[in-house]
């Protein structure tokens, strides 16, 4: 049977009042936070200056990391003493200035409310910057969302979204901000390098544009001078994949290296000394430079080339190892290897 006009419109009052009630229970809600009470002039203004000098980081469980600007070079100052890395440090630095608040989410907001929008001291990331000791930035970011970045400012007790916010260049941890470096030099000036390790002295020589090659002092067979270039490419800007402050030599096998590795550049440009020990964990080793006391944790592919044997840098004979292991042998026989002296039959291939 077909419905009445009388009972449509009975039935479409009903459904209007059910949506103004569900309305007016928005509206409720939304005055109890606050939300969109405060004008958009009432905004903080929370971009970063491009001078701050020091930086006070927050990061919930990762604890607080400080940052100091010392003769135009950034350092870490808390919880170790050490380098940091300009690049991360300016790329915050940055971010802050292209952050903007976009609009109010709560007003007096309660603990409770903070805590929903991670806000609170077990989440947030707090940032303090100063510069000449006076505070220039307090600001405190805590969950991201469709909205934006939720945002509190020290001295506000109010909830904003804000835009432009990159969460990765506030959320690393204290090796983030350390710089990594370890060497940094043009392989194209090197001109000899040398490796000592348990299997024997390699030394490597630049000629007018090739590389010639000993082991234990004498030519190696098969040399390939690709190798050399690749080992210059693994140390030319080699990085820390972390650091081992605290552990002792005898810990980290630094006291007596396993390994040492030396670049020298031409024209007495440069010489990079790297002291290589005990594997950390996997493949990767301690490492300790000349001319610092930083601990380095350094990764697999320098760490092999500072332990190697000789057949590292031969040219395989048919493609696959047996050729470069049997050279290999040949050649610490006819160098003297240990319980082969030279003319030892066993050099004989």
């Amino acid at each position: 049977m077909a419905m009445t006009r009388e009972k449509q419109i009975v039935i479409a009052v009903v459904v209007l009042g059910g949506l103004s009630a569900a309305v007016y229970m928005q509206q409720k809600k939304d005055a109890k936070v606050g939300a969109g009470t405060l004008s958009a002039a009432e905004l903080p203004s929370i971009n970063g200056s491009e001078d701050l000098d020091k930086l006070e980081i927050t990061n919930g469980e990762k604890g607080q990391v400080v940052l100091e600007k010392k003769d135009d070079k950034w350092w870490v100052k808390k919880p170790v003493s050490a380098p940091a890395n300009q690049t991360n440090v300016k790329q915050l630095i940055d971010n802050l200035k292209e952050l903007k608040a976009t609009e109010i989410v709560a007003s007096n907001a309660t603990d409770d409310v903070r805590k929903s929008y991670d806000l609170d001291a077990a989440k947030a990331v707090h940032v303090v910057g100063y510069k000449a000791g006076d505070k220039k930035v307090d600001d405190y970011f805590g969950k991201s969302g469709s909205r934006g970045e939720m945002l509190t400012v020290e001295g506000k007790n109010n909830i904003y979204s804000a835009s432009g916010y990159s969460m990765y260049l506030y959320n690393r941890d204290v090796k983030g901000w350390r710089d990594t470096e370890i060497f940094k030099f043009d392989d194209a000036t090197a001109n000899n390098a040398t490796i000592d390790n348990s299997h024997g002295l390699f030394s490597f020589t630049k000629g007018t544009d090739t590389w010639a090659g000993t082991f234990k002092g004498q030519p190696i067979d098969h040399f390939d001078q690709d190798k050399v270039k690749s080992l210059l490419t693994t140390f030319k800007s080699l990085s820390a994949e972390d650091f081992a402050d605290g552990k002792s030599p005898e810990e980290t096998g630094l006291d007596k290296p396993e390994a040492t590795v030396t670049v020298t550049l031409k024209d007495n440009a440069g010489n990079f000394v790297l002291h290589v020990g005990k594997v950390s964990s996997g493949s990767s080793r301690y490492a300790k430079k000349d001319g610092s006391e930083t601990l380095f944790i350094i990764g697999s592919s320098p760490s092999d080339y500072a332990t190697t044997d000789v057949g590292k840098f031969q040219k395989s004979l048919d493609g696959g190892t047996g050729a470069k292991a049997d050279a290999g042998q040949a050649l610490a026989a006819k160098s003297g290897g240990p319980g082969k002296p030279p003319g030892h039959p066993a050099a004989a291939h």
